[in-house]
């Protein structure tokens, strides 16, 4: 799977493991950044680069990584067709996918570890979303509402 990844420098020193992780799983990894550490870089920007790399057609899923994940996971949500999600277990991961239709995860850098994320990311990238007719009809006001805005 072609998978974009981005972090601030909370999310650094993770990243880099996750993207090790990654290609040793086979997937295609678009590391967005930050390529270097900088204590004074911001989640925004690596939140809007992975989101961007998905609408453009890059990637297929995004991860971001922040301090806690809930900049990361707000400031995505902001980008039209962007559904992202904070999480730090593998039913939030896997259910957001199949229920959902969950394209980025934010996962907070300084709240869990290599090996939680790594399953957690299993999970994410092994769902797929399930088109029954209540997931799809949720899907669809979920993006009626990112049409029109509030009813």
């Amino acid at each position: 799977m072609k998978v974009a990844v981005g972090a601030d420098h909370a999310g650094f020193e993770l990243k880099g493991e996750i993207v090790r992780w990654l290609e040793s799983e086979g997937h295609q990894v678009n590391d967005i950044g930050a390529h270097e550490f900088d204590p004074d870089d911001d989640y925004p920007d690596f939140a809007v680069a992975v989101a961007g790399s998905i609408r453009a057609g890059e990637s297929e899923r995004g991860i971001v990584i922040c301090g806690s994940g809930v900049g990361a996971c707000i400031t995505a949500n902001k980008v039209k067709g962007i559904r992202a999600c904070l999480c730090h277990d593998t039913y939030s991961a896997r259910q957001g996918v199949e229920h959902d239709n969950m394209n980025v995860v934010c996962i907070g850098g300084r709240i869990i570890g290599i090996e939680l994320t790594k399953v957690v990311l299993e999970s994410f990238l092994n769902a797929s979303f399930l088109p029954e007719p209540r997931f799809r009809r949720r899907l669809d006001k979920l993006n009626q509402v990112e049409q029109n805005g509030l009813p």
